[in-house]
């Protein structure tokens, strides 16, 4: 099945296993040899899929590593052997999609693929946060961690008595956002609503044309994309970032990035994403639906499914971190402070040549600029190996 995808290196294959109640599907490549080779993990975010990583796992896997890329929970052909279809509902359970979990698939697929430590685990997007609680939580198997284009994971209160009452964050930010002129919402309190699958699924430019955009928006290729630190995360100042995360109150996602779409000369100069590359995209979404993915949002942004991340309060990552984004992606800097605190609280061994931007690439730096990213990933690589194995 892989290799009938565009894109796909020959030495990409694809293929499930049972885990727990999940039926994993992924893509690995490995150099042909029967000794055993470094674990390396790619985790996926939104709106992705395994595929994704297309661009990176052949090179890593030539430089003598085994390169494993899952559908993570709710995408793609990862499929919950309890759940009778194929499609994910809003009303459906919310504790499987719970931070908590998440590292837990990510831990039973090590020993799944029959390893007990991993080189370095690498996230992109919501796979970023996933990414460094792995690191957080279970050091003595994640040897290193790579964070891509959200900084994370947050930083867990030092002190858990004075955790705030269950109650979704952000409420008063969203009356603050609704009350600015003209009134905005935040994109993550969006993607926790009912009706944002439908919106996702069934777009009035069509699924293509919607992806399209939206990839167009938070890429380099988009020129209105000139992040800066913002000084503080209150409405008024974060209402400067551009409306595929800031969006108009009464829009939905299709209709934010409609406006700004690329035009049919970029899109055939388009390299990173060529149309029969996107295509792949819109024929998973086309089956799965976006409600799984949306359902790590709902998880998230409802503390109910986030508090028992206390239990690592004050805890940080003491393995080697990297983080790797584009220097035109507002990712960065959505969260005002996320940055400085992965850097100074968060992150424990984090050198300043491991904080890398990226120019001439936005959100999705792993496809936009793969070479360079796969060069940084390389180096940050060979000083841990270098490190662990003295």
């Amino acid at each position: 099945m892989a290799s009938t995808w565009p894109g796909i290196s020959s030495n990409i294959a694809s293929r499930t296993l049972r885990i727990n109640e999940l039926e994993v599907h992924i893509l690995e490549a490995s150099p042909p040899s029967a000794e055993p080779k470094p674990l390396l993990l790619l985790l996926h975010g939104f709106p992705e899929i395994a595929y994704s990583w297309r661009k990176l796992m052949a090179p890593l896997s030539e430089a003598g590593y085994h390169v494993v890329a899952p559908d993570q929970r709710g995408f793609g052909r990862t499929k919950s052997l309890t759940q009778p279809s194929a499609q994910i509902h809003f009303d459906d359970d919310l504790a499987p999609f719970r931070m908590l979990n998440l590292v837990k698939d990510i831990i039973c697929l090590v020993y799944a693929l029959g390893y007990t430590s991993v080189a370095s685990v690498v996230g992109h997007d919501f796979g970023s946060p996933v990414a460094g609680y792995c690191a957080l939580i279970r050091p003595d198997i994640f040897k290193s961690v790579v964070m891509m284009s959200v900084p994370g994971p947050p930083s867990p209160s030092s002190n858990p008595s004075n955790a705030p009452a269950a109650k979704p964050p952000g409420l008063s930010m969203s009356e603050q956002f609704a009350a600015l002129d003209p009134p905005r919402k935040h994109y993550m309190m969006y993607f926790s609503t009912a009706d944002a699958n439908a919106h996702l699924c069934d777009p009035p430019q069509g699924l293509h044309a919607f992806l399209r955009a939206y990839y167009h928006v938070k890429s380099a290729d988009w020129a209105h994309n000139q992040p800066y630190r913002l000084p503080l995360p209150t409405a008024s100042h974060l209402a400067v970032i551009p409306h595929y995360y800031v969006m108009p109150l009464h829009e939905t996602m299709p209709e934010c990035v409609a406006r700004d779409a690329p035009s049919p000369e970029e899109v055939e100069n388009n390299t990173w994403l060529p149309e029969n590359e996107l295509a792949v995209y819109v024929a998973e979404y086309s089956s799965t639906g976006f409600q799984g993915g949306l359902n790590w949002y709902r998880a998230m942004t409802d503390a109910k499914w986030t508090s028992d991340m206390l239990v690592f309060a004050g805890k940080r990552i003491e393995v080697p971190a990297m983080f790797i984004a584009g220097k035109q992606d507002w990712g960065v800097y959505q969260n005002p402070g996320a940055v400085e605190a992965m850097r100074e609280k968060v992150c424990g061994n984090m050198c300043d040549e491991d904080y890398v931007l990226v120019d001439g690439a936005g959100h999705w730096v792993q496809q936009e600029k793969a070479g360079v990213v796969v060069e940084h990933l390389l180096r940050f690589l060979g000083k841990v190996t270098t490190s662990n194995s003295g």
